[in-house]
């Protein structure tokens, strides 16, 4: 797959009088944890607590080179992506997962070919109750992300925006 020609920084200037809604930056709280360090595509959402039932599902389905938007409510205390999911992410085009909350199998992660946002580690796995919601408005860090939007990353943050750009 290859890497979309954008930076984040420019996206910021060419939209930093939007007062629409439409384009929208992640808060710096969340760390680098996949091999590819910059990933854009068109988002799918979830929302799940501490059950990452719902992840393996959609990350087991063709990506499209889509990226997968976690709200996991920040939780600390559950890991909703590990190794597999991310090897699962590779095989099937995925281009981005970000956890608003914890990943674990650090090693793993780093070596996966797709770009990994999360909080933190956390090595303790999910309960499995088939829990959630998919393709649904979720907010991430006080930041509202929906189903069709398009998301940007790499190494200076990640932005939303209504449309690509």
């Amino acid at each position: 797959m290859t890497t979309p020609d954008f930076s984040t920084c420019d996206l910021c200037d060419l939209h930093k009088n939007d007062a629409s809604g439409a384009f929208r930056v992640l808060p710096p709280v969340f760390r680098d944890f996949g091999a590819r360090r910059r990933f854009a595509g068109p988002v799918s959402t979830l929302r799940c607590f501490e059950d990452n039932s719902l992840v393996k599902a959609a990350l087991e389905e063709a990506g499209r080179h889509r990226v997968l938007v976690v709200d996991a409510g920040g939780s600390m205390r559950r890991a909703l992506v590990g190794g597999n999911l991310a090897a699962a992410a590779v095989r099937n085009g995925w281009a981005g997962i970000v956890v608003h909350g914890c990943v674990r199998d650090s090693a793993e992660l780093s070596q996966a070919e797709v770009g990994i946002r999360a909080l933190a580690l956390m090595p303790l796995p999910t309960e499995k109750r088939n829990t959630g919601e998919r393709d649904v408005p979720v907010q991430i860090a006080g930041v509202w992300v929906r189903p069709g939007d398009w998301l940007y990353a790499d190494d200076d943050g990640m932005v939303v925006m209504a449309e690509p750009a």
